[in-house]
């Protein structure tokens, strides 16, 4: 937890007030949404929620208290301060004090920014205030040879002779010529990975050119309180008035070339990722040639595959009878191998009569069959029996 809050209705103070965690963890945000909507706040888009106390490591955010916020904004703040280190928190907190800045636009902007600032907090240790200068200066990357080249005291020195610097509570602070610059228009919050995701889908109104800078990002999984609040934010009341786009998949790249984004929607795309979020990258390998193998037309039919790759064998990097036999024999556990007894194993004879009877196929990543008892469009419209046949390979 990066920031608590305790809010509350600033026309109605008699309601009382709900504390909320920042970021809001997903198995909790459809609650919190609960509890603010008791309150009669916690709209999508408006300011309507006071800031009655606010607890956090970013002290500076202590000047919030009493002005009166949108919750989302607040969450997106606290997503961007999550991932801060110790020093782009002190960056953050000295040139937020500096510019003396209250609005949660304005924190937002900042922390996409600040890093060009350098702040000293210890004076003692010259050599690597002026090492993180230099850094600051190039846009926080150098080279070694730059580095080791550099005469850290020296570059400190003439920082703080050559004056600038502004005391904040949190250090010195020189600016550098930031500039606080609006990536975020108070509306149509930056794509930011805060954690890792499945899919991330760039949500656009049909009504808007196909270059709109105004984009919804989902990052599926999500609940869908937290789907449809960000399409509310982007002036989306229909769904049919979406324009969906694929930025980016953790999904194996044959399912990601079967999605048609044109054709699916945004509840099969998130049922696809939350059967999919959690998948080892065993598995996600297995589902890739799962998909090569039955052919699915749909992030629906997708979805059932992924939930049941309990029957397919797979044997990973097999690409000739060979390879699977001495696969079968070697790794998937149903004989007791003995390499003393190599020699004696036709590992391309078991592995063709193995092919010959099963309902399978080689692809890219090894040799994947198909077990169950009803048919693979039966498993991918999702009817497919519980059953398995024995035996084959275990995953």
């Amino acid at each position: 937890m990066m920031i608590q809050a305790v809010l509350g209705n600033p026309h109605h103070p008699e309601y009382g007030v709900a504390t909320i965690p920042f970021p809001i963890p997903r198995d909790q945000y459809a609650h919190c949404m609960e509890l603010l909507e008791a309150l009669e706040i916690g709209d999508a888009v408006k300011a309507d929620c006071k800031v009655e106390k606010i607890d956090s490591f970013y002290t500076v955010l202590k000047r919030v208290e009493m002005l009166t916020v949108n919750v989302e904004e607040l969450n997106y703040l606290a997503k961007r301060l999550d991932s801060f280190d110790t020093g782009e928190a002190a960056q953050f907190q000295a040139m937020a004090h500096k510019l003396e800045l209250f609005e949660l636009k304005d924190l937002i902007n900042l922390t996409f920014c600040c890093q060009q600032a350098t702040v000293i907090t210890d004076f003692s240790a010259l050599a690597a205030v002026g090492r993180d200068h230099y850094m600051n200066l190039h846009g926080g990357s150098a080279s070694v040879d730059e580095l080791n080249a550099l005469d850290g005291k020296e570059t400190a020195r003439q920082l703080i002779e050559n004056g600038g610097g502004t005391i904040t509570p949190y250090g010195v602070v020189y600016d550098n010529g930031m500039k606080l610059e609006q990536i975020y228009d108070g509306r149509f919050f930056p794509c930011y990975y805060y954690k890792p995701n499945v899919i991330t889908v760039a949500v656009t109104s049909k009504a808007e050119p196909e270059d709109t800078e105004h984009i919804t990002w989902l990052y599926l999984p999500m609940v869908q309180e937290e789907i449809d609040r960000a399409l509310l934010r982007g002036g989306i009341t229909d769904p049919a008035d979406v324009r969906l786009r694929l930025e980016d998949s953790q999904l194996p790249n044959e399912v990601d070339i079967l999605l048609d984004m044109e054709c699916e929607t945004l509840s099969d795309l998130n049922e696809l990722a939350a059967a999919t979020d959690g998948l080892s990258k065993a598995d996600m390998e297995k589902l890739g040639a799962v998909v090569t193998l039955a052919e699915p037309k749909s992030a629906v039919q997708i979805k059932n595959l992924a939930e049941s790759l309990d029957l397919f064998d797979f044997a990973p990097d097999a690409h000739t009878p060979e390879e699977y036999g001495k696969y079968m024999i070697r790794q998937s556990g149903h004989f007791d191998y003995d390499e003393n007894l190599d020699a004696f194993y036709d590992y391309e004879k078991y592995g063709t009569e193995r092919v010959n009877a099963e309902d399978g196929m080689f692809t890219d990543r090894g040799y994947i069959a198909y077990k169950g008892y009803t048919s693979m469009e039966e498993v991918m419209n999702g009817s497919q029996s519980s059953h398995m046949e024995m035996g084959g390979l275990s995953r």
